[in-house]
């Protein structure tokens, strides 16, 4: 336990020397980014010391491994960032602090309806398909834009900002465009929020994985959701 405990610290100081070099690049404070920690492939070992070395701020794909975890690791905030069905809602959200993945209408409705019968207000971000792959789920962004008043008016709900995923590649250059356009939604919604954003501060971008993370903060992430960096030479 000792050796992973020592790896994985290892593997964070790491992580967060680049976060802080790529906020320093684009004249950001590091504490303007959280960082993620997505545990799909981790084991439950390595998750649970997590929390001993400051790091609260747990990911999952799966919504059964995330009520699973958030019982065995109950310290922790656990965002949702894999897709969720709309017959799950109701199992995930007294366990969850943000659901990334919001991708269609369907869904944000089910779950303004769902935290009124829970008695609860569910913070949540929209994903947005900014590069337009048909493989990637999501608003399309004009879709957005032309139903934005109508979400806002949803009740037990917390829009706090935008999610998307750049198309996979070896080069992070790559992904700039995909951010720099969520940030320019971002920024086009907020403005359109009005008084609204009291209510919704439309302010989170949630982008960048463990490939890409830091062009995601020089272009205005402040949610960056990383996995394979953290659990790098720890046996799943």
């Amino acid at each position: 336990m000792a050796d992973l405990e020592s790896q994985l610290a290892g593997n964070l100081d790491a992580l967060d020397r680049r976060i802080r070099a790529a906020a320093e690049r684009a004249g950001r404070s590091p504490n303007e980014v959280t960082l993620v920690v997505v545990t799909k492939y981790a084991p439950d070992a390595a998750v649970q010391l997590l929390p001993r070395l400051g790091r609260l701020d747990l990911g999952e794909n799966r919504p059964q491994q995330l009520v699973r975890r958030a019982d065995l690791v109950p310290e922790a905030r656990w965002h949702l960032i894999g897709r969720l069905q709309t017959n799950k809602v109701r199992m995930v959200l007294p366990h969850t602090v943000l659901t990334h993945s919001v991708d269609s209408p369907k869904l944000l409705e089910r779950l303004s309806q769902t935290s009124g019968d829970l008695g609860c207000t569910s913070a949540v971000l929209l994903e947005v398909n900014i590069s337009g792959e048909a493989s990637k789920q999501g608003f399309d962004p004009e879709q957005v834009r032309a139903a934005w008043q109508s979400y806002l008016t949803l009740p037990n709900l917390e829009i706090r900002g935008l999610m998307t995923m750049a198309p996979f590649t070896d080069q992070p250059e790559d992904a700039r465009p995909v951010f720099r356009q969520l940030r320019e939604l971002r920024d086009d919604l907020r403005d359109r929020a009005g008084s609204l954003v009291e209510r919704h501060p439309v302010r989170d971008l949630s982008m960048g994985m463990s490939g890409d993370f830091e062009v995601a903060i020089e272009e205005g992430a402040t949610l960056i959701r990383v996995g394979s960096a953290v659990f790098e030479n720890i046996p799943q």
